[in-house]
């Protein structure tokens, strides 16, 4: 409920950085809670598209590509307009498995350790365009690997079923 708060404008809309409204390829580019926005050395802001189906990594097609395309492009140049730092600085990806089920996308400061942004849990958003132009279907067949803790309900099936 928090993001779709958020793309209606029913909170937090004075920290929107940027926003296209278009509902195909559009996206709203917020700061993560997790950055205070007092320093850069630890930028962090979440893109949240306004498409409500798309709920992962795994749903993506060439189909989303002039999406993606767009929260790379647009996204870095609001960064860079907003607080001076260039794309060339930036961490751009998305999260498999996903904290929440709504395709979001990750930019942080080049320099700064983010939570989830090891290869483990992360997937660089350039790549994702890239091997989604060489195959369409690239998310629905590849095997992805992630990381789950101990405590995680999911880690919890896994051993029950023996595959742990």
């Amino acid at each position: 409920q928090w993001v779709y708060n958020i793309l209606e404008k029913k909170a937090e809309a004075d920290r929107i950085v940027h926003e296209n409204p278009d509902p195909s390829n559009g996206f709203v580019l917020v700061p993560d809670l997790k950055w205070n926005q007092n320093q850069l050395d630890d930028l962090y802001l979440i893109a949240l598209v306004h498409r409500r189906h798309i709920k992962s990594l795994r749903d993506l097609t060439a189909e989303h590509l002039p999406l993606l395309r767009n929260v790379l492009q647009e996204g870095k140049e609001a960064i860079v307009k907003r607080f001076g730092v260039p794309g060339s600085q930036l961490r751009v990806y998305l999260h498999y498995q996903p904290s929440y089920h709504h395709l979001h996308v990750h930019f942080t400061a080049l320099g700064y350790d983010a939570p989830g942004s090891s290869v483990e849990r992360a997937h660089l958003l350039a790549d994702v365009i890239d091997n989604l132009a060489v195959d369409p279907l690239y998310y629905q067949k590849r095997a992805l690997t992630f990381p789950l803790r101990a405590d995680e309900p999911l880690f919890k099936k896994f051993q029950e079923a023996g595959k742990v």
